[in-house]
């Protein structure tokens, strides 16, 4: 057969590992031009030579670019039938394709680099006609795409213009050739879902598509012109004097001339002029002392750079040093710590096209949370953040656009069973090894690599806020990162660079680690031979319900220098708002729910903030973990505190303080802050007098506030806060069980009814061992028994490690079986006493908890239950999540409108939730709700919340009026000492909290009984969702226990 036909015609651009561009500018620093001084100094893009082509265009959507409108770039196509979609936007969002999908590691195609799809490629078509506007037309017109994914050509009127690939990378055009000054304009753009680049773009996160970043249309002047400009500031030996040192480069020739402002505009610091021609010319300005930037103090000039006094560009300038000294990252000579958070660009209704105000909020939000730095994980964010990063003060890790990791799941299932059976690391380096060789290391991907390396740089390099470059995420290490870190050292030489692969910094400035243990990182900083740095790329995976233990590895930066902090994984979760399809309720959608497949369900719901980037409670434990000051030591007279900025001193904070008596405020004030505590400097603060002989419990709590209103926090705001326990308590706060009053007893063969003087009946059930009512003034308290258990709902962190264990042993099916019980009045008559044998056990296994519970219920009204418990038999559970009391209690004692009383107060932590290793944000004091609905935590993806602890004692109040308090006693005192206990108020069963997927699944689930746990203790959370399980000091672990419950 002859062939005289083929498809395709020729190899595509976007199948083609040798075309990563066409007809595209080379990159620069962003900046735009302006006409004069005034409108430069604005910083406006509105008032600079630029058109905004964001806006209304025209859409078409096919499967794959073979099936793509023809001709459609032809200004005479008719495209009246299309529909209309905005730019920026994201074309899944807008109801186009198979809808978004999120992967973590896997590849969401067949895996054959460098080629994708070609049948199944969606591909969008968009056209927006426009007028060049008048005052652009005797300009060189440049279009400029600062964000497309994957893939895209342009057209100007029918004419190709160029292609581009690298999704998260700006791109730039000279169309000054292909536009009609005067007349309509025709811009057609074909964007490709998948591209060779698609390969190098794994990134833990929703994989969609379109112009999803601003477009412009720039004016450049067109004879003489400055084509990029380079900034870097260097400072003397001291850190005190700097040289600014500028490189232009310039098309033409003309005067330039640099004007450098102070702060506030007001006056030229520095000023010169050179007369120049094509190419780079250079610039050394020497600056006497000037203010230094840093992320606590972000003072900036501004340098105007103007070319023949009629273009005009202004970038802000931060004089500061970053440098790796003695071992260390240094900033202006000193160490920092970077309390950090990794942001990934995310809007729950728009994706990755973010609008401005939205991502200003989370930077806002990080600042009044103590958080300091940004890694823009995985790719460069959007050139607003750094404008704002500059402004506000963040340390920024800016990321190129570049992660592979799916490579190495396909190495691992290639793994042979004696490679299997390796210790992990091991068997982690060989599969890592092997995945390197599809692209990291492969010399035919070399082009690609360094490309993404000049993007990230070229664009990014005025920024004083970046002070660390980083090459990408999870791929690997190998030839190819080692020509990245070449090319980026000779054309800046002002930053380390970082890339967490490379794990023993053969090639990096720095170590960089995910999720390692507490003591790995200790084990790290007292090892001599490591002469570089410490960053932990990765760490407290905020998943769901978590993390747990974030102060210990706060501690541990403070502590040992090398260690220079880290950036929490992640900063928000990234549900996309969507609506269930049967009855129209709004939920966040994680993988699966749009049907794509392969997907990784909820391991994109792992933030400090929810979907709608609003506060979870994640975030104020990491606030309270990386504050500022803290009290390192006290007593009644004195507290000591420390000084963990980097930079500044105390000096714009304020201290108060507040003293408890058994978690009443009795007395306020302030105390006077020695002035000049610098950082890492420590100071004595003299309480105030204040009586010891007040009864009960005695907490001093300490808060810092700013003193005046900085750019973004007003006075008053709260930096930090601290808690001294002066004088604890043993008195319970129930009354004695014993009394001069006698107990009345009613038998039957199936139950017993006893009776107190104060109102108080309650039945137990001798079959089952149970106490079946508790009524007060004919109010029933109890809806079901209560109960020892020992499950929780598996929270995200427990899953893979600690709550795989409890699966495993059945633990969720384990429930009571009565053995005996005996009952009898005491000798005096005032209490009545039942013990109870029972077996704590799941089917199918042998192992159980043996129980023996003790009822005493005594004239006064008040009953004890006291629980013993002995662990026995094989295959018990390692840990327990928690160990208690379970019942339900009626409707009417689920609070509302008709309540004259708090449903709930208590005693102990809050107002939010807390656990044995997320609870230091709460304080200590006496706090109530309305409802029992305001307890609950309405994680995104369903599971434990809503626990509270330290409750030094719990009241439930009746719609009625009647109350009930629970409080914990020391059965090693006989109950004449009170025990701190966990306490958990909702409507949702256990059961019922781990079936849903979805919160709106778990409401219609809801019952209208108060669930409530009363808990001896309580399991931590820990970060094993992607880390280190629940540390042994924070784990319940499977042993001998006692406890006992005061219910009056």
């Amino acid at each position: 057969m002859s062939v005289s036909k083929t498809h395709p015609v020729s190899q595509p651009d976007w199948n083609n590992l040798d075309v990563l561009h066409k007809n595209t500018l080379p990159p620069r620093a962003s900046f735009y031009v302006h006409n004069s001084q005034e409108n430069a100094l604005s910083y406006l893009v509105t008032k600079s030579n630029s058109y905004c082509l964001s806006d209304i265009w025209k859409f078409n959507f096919a499967t794959n670019p073979f099936e793509a409108p023809k001709g459609f770039e032809d200004p005479t196509f008719n495209t009246a039938e299309w529909d209309d979609i905005t730019v920026p936007s994201m074309w899944q969002l807008n109801g186009y394709g198979k809808g978004p999908h999120y992967t973590n590691v896997n590849f969401p195609i067949p895996v054959d680099p460098p080629n994708v799809p070609f049948e199944e490629n969606e591909t969008g078509s968009y056209v927006r006609k426009f007028t060049v506007p008048d005052f652009l037309r005797d300009y060189q017109l440049r279009l400029r795409f600062e964000g497309v994914d994957s893939a895209f050509h342009v057209w100007m009127n029918g004419m190709e213009v160029g292609y581009h690939q690298g999704s998260r990378n700006p791109c730039e055009f000279d169309i000054t050739d292909f536009v009609h000054k005067t007349d309509e304009n025709t811009l057609a753009v074909r964007v490709y879902q998948y591209c060779d680049g698609t390969y190098i773009e794994d990134q833990d996160q929703w994989r969609m598509s379109g112009i999803y970043r601003d477009v412009y249309l720039l004016g450049f002047p067109a004879e003489s012109r400055i084509e990029d400009l380079f900034v870097q500031t260097k400072l003397d030996s001291q850190y005190i004097d700097a040289d600014l040192e500028v490189r232009v480069l310039v098309t033409g020739s003309g005067e330039i001339r640099l004007d450098l402002f102070n702060s506030w505009k007001t006056e030229i610091v520095a000023t010169e002029t050179k007369i120049v021609s094509q190419g780079y010319t250079e610039f050394s300005l020497p600056i006497k002392n000037p203010s230094k930037w840093t992320a606590e103090t972000p003072t900036l000039y501004h340098l105007v750079v103007s070319l023949n006094d009629s273009s005009f560009i202004a970038h802000r300038v931060g004089f500061r040093q970053v440098e790796i000294q003695d071992g260390l990252i240094k900033v202006n000579g000193k160490r920092i710590v970077l309390r950090g958070v990794n942001r990934h660009e995310h809007h729950p209704k728009y994706g990755r096209a973010v609008p401005f105000h939205y991502m200003k909020r989370d930077l806002m939000i990080m600042k009044a949370h103590n958080i300091n730095a940004i890694r823009t994980c995985h790719q460069p964010s959007d050139v607003g953040l750094y404008n704002l990063a500059d402004v506000l003060g963040f340390w920024v890790m800016d990321e190129a656009d570049l992660e592979c990791h799916g490579f190495e799941s396909i190495c691992d299932a290639a793994l042979s069973p004696a490679q299997r059976a390796l210790p992990f690391r091991e068997r982690q380096l060989l599969t890592r090894n092997n995945a390197a060789k599809w692209t990291t290391d492969n010399p035919a991907w070399e082009k690609a690599y360094v490309d993404r390396a000049k993007q990230l740089v070229r664009r990014d390099q005025l920024h004083p806020s970046v002070i660390i470059w980083s090459l990408g995420n999870e791929a690997f290490f190998g030839r190819n990162f080692k020509s990245m870190y070449d090319w980026i050292k000779p054309y800046d030489d002002s930053r380390p660079i970082h890339y967490e692969a490379d794990i023993y910094a053969e090639t990096m400035d720095m170590y960089s680690m995910m999720y390692p243990p507490i003591e790995n990182i200790i084990d790290f900083a007292k090892d001599e031979s490591k002469s570089k740095p410490l960053v932990l790329c990765e760490f407290v995976h905020a998943m769901g319900n978590g993390p747990g233990n974030i102060k210990e590895y706060i501690d541990a930066f403070y502590k040992h220098p090398k260690l220079q902090g880290g950036f929490v994984w992640e900063w928000a979760n990234h549900g996309l708002s969507t609506n269930d399809k049967e009855t129209g309720e709004e939920f966040y959608a994680y993988g699966g729910d749009f049907g794509d497949v392969p997907n990784d369900g909820n391991f994109i719901m792992d933030g400090l903030l929810y979907s709608d980037h609003t506060p979870a409670p994640g975030l104020a434990e990491y606030k309270k973990g990386i504050e500022p000051v803290q009290i390192v030591s006290y007593t009644p007279e004195a507290a000591t505190i420390i000084n963990r900025y980097d930079f500044v001193n105390l000096d714009h904070l304020e201290c108060k303080y507040v003293v408890l008596s058994e978690g009443m405020p009795t007395s306020n004030g302030s105390i006077d802050l020695p002035s000049g505590i610098g950082p890492g400097q420590t100071a004595e603060l003299r309480l105030p007098p204040f009586s010891t002989n007040l009864d009960g419990e005695m907490i001093v709590q300490l808060s810092f506030h700013e003193r005046k209103p900085t750019l973004i926090l007003p006075a008053g705001h709260e930096v930090a806060f601290g808690e001294m326990l002066i004088k604890s308590s043993a008195i319970p706060l129930a009354p004695g069980l014993r009394t001069p009053n006698k107990v009345t007893i009613t038998e039957t063969p199936n139950l017993l009814t006893i009776t107190s003087t104060g109102a108080v009946v309650w039945k137990f059930s001798p079959v089952h061992g149970k106490l079946i009512s508790l009524t007060k003034n004919s109010t029933e308290f109890l809806a079901t028994s209560p109960d020892f258990t020992a499950y929780r709902a598996l929270t995200d962190n427990d899953a893979p490690q600690d709550g795989k264990d409890w699966k495993d042993r059945l633990l969720h099916l384990a429930k009571t079986h009565t053995r005996s019980c005996t009952w009898g009045v005491s000798a005096d008559g005032d209490t009545f006493v039942i013990q109870v044998q029972q077996r704590f056990a799941p089917p199918a296994l042998s192992w159980s908890i043996d129980l023996g519970i003790t009822y005493t219920f005594s004239a006064s009204g008040g009953v004890a239950i006291r629980v013993k418990g002995t662990p026995k038999g094989q295959n018990l559970p390692r840990t327990l999540p928690r160990i208690g009391l379970s019942m339900e209690l009626p409707s009417g004692w689920a609070g509302g409108s008709g309540n004259k009383e708090p449903a709930v107060t208590w005693y102990g932590r809050g107002p939010g939730e807390s656990y044995r290793d997320k609870k230091l944000s709460q304080r200590t004091g006496i706090y109530q709700v309305a409802e029992v609905s305001e307890l609950w935590t309405d994680y995104e993806f369903p599971q434990e919340g809503g626990n509270r602890t330290d409750t030094r004692w719990v009241k439930f109040t009746n719609a009625g009026g009647e109350s009930i308090t629970a409080q914990f006693a020391d059965p090693a005192t006989e109950g004449r000492e009170r025990k701190l206990f966990d306490f958990n108020a909702s409507h949702y069963r256990i059961p019922d909290v781990e079936a849903a997927k979805h919160p709106y699944e778990l409401r219609r689930k809801r019952t209208e009984n108060v669930v409530l746990r009363l808990d001896a203790a309580h399991h931590g959370l820990g970060s094993g969702s992607c880390g280190p399980r629940t540390r042994d000091e924070y784990s319940l672990l499977t042993e001998e226990f006692e406890f006992q419950v005061l219910l009056v």
